[in-house]
């Protein structure tokens, strides 16, 4: 058999972020100052910066790729706005795609790209068909990518959330600077895998501790 050969090994990031109507007004600027924060914030990390790259996907009425899978450098900030219903099902249709066909497989003379992170977020019950896309994605949770799905506010179906991955975590307020703790612990995180991963490509997804007011359900 060939030696496997070096190649850059990407950490992709996917964000899936509920623009439903319910979002409108505060919660998703805070969102939009959220991703902003998280990218600038990783631009002052060397490995981050060389390894993770970001892909958005939103969902409300419909759900869209707004984003590619880009590296941080070449990330411009999209148009998030917020309206509509909550297509939770699409959305995970599309990220399935984007993991089959966004990620660089192994094969036996390169490397791929290293265990993807997405993060869910929602702040209400899907409208559409879900429970298929969720089996789907569910089945995919930590073999082929590491998942949390973060649900905010009151009308979050915490059941829903924890088919879709093991990792559910509870944000009990939705004031901005809520929002901005959250987008804050996810840019540690990532920073702090960029680094394990450099170091042991096997190495397990860095979280460390929830900031205040986010609690992990069981």
């Amino acid at each position: 058999m060939e030696e496997l050969v070096g190649t850059t090994r990407r950490l992709p990031v996917y964000l899936l972020l509920d623009v439903s109507g319910s979002m409108m007004g505060q919660p998703i600027e805070a969102v939009r100052q959220g991703v902003k924060a998280v990218i600038n914030d990783l631009k002052t990390d060397p490995q981050a910066m060389e390894t993770a790259y970001i892909s958005i996907i939103t969902f409300g009425s419909e759900a869209r790729q707004i984003l590619p899978l880009t590296e941080i450098l070449s990330f411009q900030e999209p148009n998030i706005e917020a309206s509509g219903t909550t297509a939770l099902g699409a959305a995970l249709s599309i990220l399935d795609n984007c993991l089959d066909n966004e990620v660089k497989k192994s094969t036996s003379i390169q490397k791929g790209d290293y265990k993807p992170l997405v993060v869910l977020m929602t702040d209400g019950e899907p409208t559409d068909n879900w429970e298929g896309p969720a089996n789907v994605i569910k089945s995919k949770e930590g073999k082929y990518a590491n998942i949390i799905a973060v649900g905010c506010g009151p009308g979050v179906n915490y059941e829903t959330l924890k088919k879709i991955s093991e990792i559910t975590l509870k944000m009990e307020s939705t004031q901005p600077n809520d929002f901005k703790q959250f987008f804050r612990w996810i840019s540690t995180s990532i920073k702090s895998t960029s680094r394990s991963l450099s170091k042991d490509a096997t190495a397990p997804i860095d979280l460390g501790a929830p900031p205040s007011g986010i609690v992990l359900i069981p």
